[in-house]
């Protein structure tokens, strides 16, 4: 995710003048990736993860818990940027060139996404993920496993 991030960024310093091929296929690369497979990710928190972590009753998970609908915003939020993101990125790549003001739009898009990402990701990192490798039981994690491969198919 964060590699794609990056790519974004660079190809948004240079999205009002026409791009090489390179930045065209990173563009297009980065676009696909947050089109198909961040939904995925994201179902795999709300429709997997996070429901489980709900039911369960620990005084050790309550902390975690608590951060899971701040997780939820986040995603929703980026969903909307995604949007625009998509948008102005296929316009880039059908024209070859955005607006000044398409531009800006773009790249302020993008690290708004990005500012969510870096947190977004850190409260994974550290504060749910960890207690829910612990938690889970071998039961739950195979479950949830198996939801994330047929969602990826």
């Amino acid at each position: 995710m964060e590699m794609f991030l990056g790519s974004l960024e660079r190809v948004s310093g240079m999205a009002d003048r026409p791009l090489d091929s390179e930045a065209r296929q990173a563009l297009d690369a980065a676009l696909r990736y947050f089109r198909e497979a961040a939904p995925k990710h994201t179902a795999d928190e709300e429709e997997s993860l996070f429901p489980r972590l709900r039911q369960m009753k620990n005084a050790e998970l309550e902390a975690a818990i608590r951060r899971l609908e701040p997780l939820e915003e986040d995603h929703r939020r980026a969903e909307a940027l995604h949007g625009e993101v998509d948008r102005l990125g296929h316009a880039c790549l059908e024209r070859g060139v955005l607006t000044a003001e398409e531009s800006g739009q773009f790249r302020q898009d993008i690290l708004a996404l990005m500012d969510i990402y870096k947190e977004h990701i850190r409260i994974e990192d550290v504060d749910v993920f960890p207690v829910a490798g612990k938690m889970l039981s071998a039961g739950d994690k195979a479950a949830i496993a198996g939801e994330m491969a047929a969602r990826r198919k």
